[in-house]
């Protein structure tokens, strides 16, 4: 498999497996007792939504500015690590699948991008 098949397949895992992570966090595994259930999923999850098109269909801009979205989850992940010891456990792999959306989709669009122009 060659690297730019191998990173879209990563990064689309990881947006996947964060996607999901979030939806059962908010709801099943550890539902926010301040604020509706809905208010958080539009929080969490709603963003996550918006670079899904140009993800599903491997365009290398979509790619490189989702990776920066991501960086919020990273940095949430990060801070419910350090000031939640219940859901570390969940924030440590929040922590994980944002990195690797983060260094996937950011590989996968630097070598897409390059073989596009060199298509043109």
């Amino acid at each position: 498999m060659d690297m730019i098949k191998l990173t879209r397949v990563a990064s689309l895992a990881s947006w996947f497996a964060l996607f999901t992570l979030m939806l059962l966090w908010n709801t099943l595994l550890a539902p926010s007792q301040h604020f509706p259930v809905s208010l958080v999923l539009i929080v969490m999850v709603g963003p996550l939504l918006f670079p899904l098109r140009g993800l599903l269909h491997g365009k290398p801009y979509t790619h490189a500015w989702a990776s920066f979205l991501i960086m919020l989850y990273f940095i949430h992940g990060i801070q419910e690590a350090w000031v939640n010891p219940e859901e570390r456990a969940l924030a440590l792999l929040e922590i994980i699948f944002s990195t690797t959306f983060y260094t996937s989709a950011i590989i996968y669009a630097r070598l897409a991008g390059r073989k596009q122009k060199l298509e043109k």
